[in-house]
């Protein structure tokens, strides 16, 4: 396989990353009602123009599911980065970037409960080691400090964030639509920007101005539209299992904008909530045998007996 088909998963990865860090400097500058809310009608705008007269050809399959399109919106734009961006006020972009990082051990362990797929060997040894990482890192060094519910709010919020993209990745799986995939991201924005209209005219509303200018349209192009794009060609490239196994770089790549742009701090407790989330993530993506047939090995008069 060239090399070169392993560019648009890295560039994906580096952007959103990247968009952690976004994450923190909006604190601040604009409010996070605002941003969420302006970045998807910047994307909206800017797609318009290319897309609009696809969907209205599609308009009738549109009709047919715009009750998924709009469950899809909410999960994937309105609550994954709305969620993200009310987290940033209370925790810092390494440990957005470490939690994000789990979308695809919970996407694994959603599948099982949604779309009845068996659950895997690595899927359930990878989804313990992940869950003892997260205690790790909630608990700053000591989980036993979650039993007095010492949760910062932010890493609470970026939990929920992370489920609810988990959970979008599903029931994009789940619900087969006749749409082309701009078409599909382009009808679930639109939902998004309707979701959204009502915090952000509930406000505050922060006005657009220098200083936050640059970071929604950071939010709205790069971290939007181009990844995207540059997503839906790795997955066509390389397939969405090796894909995603980038994704896997999201806390590494975040520390280090992190500490270039934030002067961040890495912890200790960082490396091992951090490895242990990784290690979990690895196990679940590569030991794939089905838990069931491992049992059914075992029993007595199987046919490994």
């Amino acid at each position: 396989m060239p090399l070169i088909y392993f560019l648009p998963p890295l560039a994906t990865v580096l952007i959103w990353s990247g968009n952690m860090t976004i994450n923190q400097l909006t604190v601040g500058a604009i409010a996070p009602s605002s941003i969420a809310f302006l970045r998807w009608l910047l994307a909206l705008l800017v797609m318009t123009p290319f897309v609009l007269p696809a969907l209205i050809r599609h308009r009738e399959e549109i009709g047919r599911n715009w009750y998924k399109l709009a469950a899809l919106g909410l999960l994937g734009m309105g609550l994954w980065q709305g969620l993200a961006y009310v987290a940033a006020e209370t925790t810092t972009a390494t440990n957005m970037g470490i939690l994000a990082a789990m979308v695809p051990l919970l996407t694994v362990l959603l599948s099982a409960l949604i779309l009845r797929e068996p659950p895997t060997l690595g899927g359930v040894m990878g989804g313990v080691l992940a869950f003892i990482g997260v205690t790790v890192l909630l608990g700053r060094g000591n989980p036993l400090s979650l039993l007095n519910l010492e949760v910062a709010r932010g890493d609470a919020l970026m939990v929920v964030a992370a489920s609810c993209y988990a959970l979008y990745g599903v029931m994009l799986k789940r619900w087969k639509m006749n749409l082309p995939p701009w078409v599909m991201l382009y009808a679930q924005v639109c939902f998004a920007v309707l979701f959204l209209l009502p915090p952000y005219l509930m406000g505050p509303m922060t006005p657009v101005d220098s200083q936050n200018i640059g970071l929604i349209v950071y939010a709205g192009i790069p971290a939007s539209v181009i990844t995207t794009y540059l997503w839906m060609r790795a997955v066509r490239q390389i397939g969405a299992n090796q894909a995603s196994i980038f994704i896997n770089l999201m806390p590494l790549f975040s520390a280090l904008i992190a500490m270039a742009m934030l002067g961040e701090q890495v912890a200790g407790f960082h490396f091992t909530g951090g490895l242990l989330i990784l290690a979990g993530v690895v196990m679940a993506q590569t030991l794939t045998r089905p838990l069931v047939r491992g049992v059914a090995a075992n029993k007595p008069g199987s046919a490994s007996q």
